[in-house]
């Protein structure tokens, strides 16, 4: 009989449980302005603890979790406590060196370590290219020792593999997953079994939705916490209540066949994939503790015919849309705070429209590359209701080159870098209707196709690709856009 939580490594230095325990709900529970008195949420989870479920997950907005975790991890010696991973969530400008250390400082000094187990990154559009500066500092923090390992969180398959192909050590990437959201499985499982990077998965069990409460049961019209209203609008998306209430059903059928609960199923069936690490469980700091239940995980396994039946389940459902993280930032956005678009549009652009002397209704922006002026040209030039946008490399920060040969990785940051010209110029990638793309090496035409295709997948612009021989310098590709827009000029 299993006693306390499977283990697994996530670096050769940093051992974790495989069912972490997540405090975002603290923010739900402090959200009315009471806080938790820390000594008494350290208590609480100081219990988890003392059970095997010694590892936990928080942010720097989770309301006071970050006090209450280190109030707890005083309480051990530095070589047996706890372990404690949490998350810098910083609005997008610029990551500078100071910036980012009085982020992670801050993390630290909450917390009461000199070294954080893994700290985790999250950034809200990828238009703003200064995620990649803050993902560089973080790599210098951790080779200076202030940071263990270094993870991503809300990280699509795209950006992963462009962070790893410009040189950043990561570890995980937490996302969410469940028999709900199942988009983790796919291209990102994939890239995580290439490249060593493990999951955490969160929404695992949808805010309480996937247990036997909400079998058989009408649906709700009103939702009180945060959490359950985020993992409510992603059963809405997924097709809808009847649709959820098939999963329900066979995950029932399959916790009866091994005499568990039917949450043990929802839990088992993400920790079976192999890029999984561990799945986040809501503690809610002494309510509604299934910790001895939770264990029943690590009692089964899901054999064909469990598979078989979750898989019939999930054909009546509809997949989420896009990758993992998307839902942070685009259309629909299912998120605890519902729709982000006012949140978005206040982040500054990267770039700033200005209008073109002596020429009404034209305006351009420039993406400070040291090319621009030498040669005499704009990053992009609006024209009326169309934007012409010049070709387009993966140069950062001026005059660096991102991910050098790396074409896949290129063509995603090059993409973000047109997107935020575009959006720039009072446009959207929605209304790009034209791109062509020059490759060094036509070989390479696959891992840029499915980078462009991530992008236009659904507005479909019109689109050449051609080998165009020795690009200049390390780019191994080039992409320019043509935009017809319906909304009025930036400037």
């Amino acid at each position: 009989m299993t006693e306390r939580p499977d283990r697994i490594r996530l670096t050769p230095e940093l051992e974790i449980s495989r069912l972490v325990c997540g405090l975002w709900q603290v923010a739900d529970i402090e959200k009315n302005g009471a806080t938790i008195d820390p000594n008494k949420g350290a208590d609480a989870l100081d219990a988890y603890a003392r059970d095997g479920f010694d590892t936990f997950d928080m942010a720097d907005h989770y309301g006071s979790a970050e006090l209450i975790t280190g109030r707890l991890l005083s309480r051990y010696p530095r070589d047996a406590r706890p372990v404690a991973f949490t998350k810098w969530c910083p609005e997008p400008g610029q990551m500078t060196r100071d910036v980012v250390r009085r982020g992670i400082e801050e993390r630290l000094t909450r917390l009461g370590l000199e070294r954080v187990d893994l700290l985790q990154f999250h950034w809200w559009t990828f238009e703003h290219p200064a995620w990649l500066d803050a993902l560089h500092e973080m790599q210098r923090l951790k080779e200076e020792g202030l940071i263990g390992a270094l993870g991503l969180t809300n990280f699509d398959a795209g950006h992963l593999a462009l962070a790893l192909a410009d040189g950043i050590e990561i570890a995980t990437n937490q996302v969410s997953f469940s028999l709900i959201d199942r988009r983790a499985a796919g291209a990102l499982s994939d890239l995580c079994a290439r490249r060593g990077v493990k999951l955490l998965a969160y929404g695992t069990l949808c805010g309480g939705f996937l247990s036997e409460t909400w079998l058989g049961k009408p649906e709700p019209i009103a939702i009180p916490d945060w959490s359950r209203s985020k993992y409510k609008r992603f059963i809405d998306t997924a097709g809808g209540w009847e649709a959820f209430q098939g999963i329900l059903a066979a995950a029932s059928r399959i916790s009866k066949r091994h005499g568990v609960s039917l949450s043990n199923v929802a839990s088992r069936w993400v920790l079976e994939h192999p890029a999984v690490a561990a799945t986040i469980i809501g503690a809610r700091l002494g309510e509604n503790e299934h910790r001895d239940d939770n264990l029943n995980v690590f009692r089964f396994s899901l054999d064909a015919e469990d598979h078989a039946a979750l898989d019939a389940a999930f054909a009546g459902t509809q997949a989420i849309p896009g990758d993992c993280g998307d839902e942070y930032r685009k259309p629909p956005f299912l998120t605890a705070s519902g729709d982000l678009s006012h949140h978005l549009s206040a982040i500054p652009s990267i770039y700033t429209a200005e209008p073109v002397p002596g020429r009404p209704g034209r305006s351009r922006v420039s993406s400070g590359s040291v090319w621009e002026p030498i040669a005499g040209y704009s990053r992009a030039v609006r024209v009326g209701d169309r934007i012409h946008v010049s070709g387009t490399t993966a140069t950062h920060a001026a005059d660096r080159c991102v991910a050098p040969g790396d074409a896949g990785a290129q063509a995603t940051y090059i993409l973000d870098k047109i997107a935020a010209s575009i959006t720039a110029l009072g446009g959207s990638m929605d209304d790009v209707v034209r791109t062509r793309v020059y490759l060094r090496d036509a070989g390479q035409w696959e891992p840029v196709s499915r980078a462009h295709g991530r992008v236009f997948g659904t507005s479909l612009p019109a689109n050449t690709m051609v080998q165009a021989g020795d690009l200049i310098g390390d780019y191994a590709v080039e992409i320019e856009a043509e935009a017809i827009c319906d909304g009025p000029s930036a400037v």
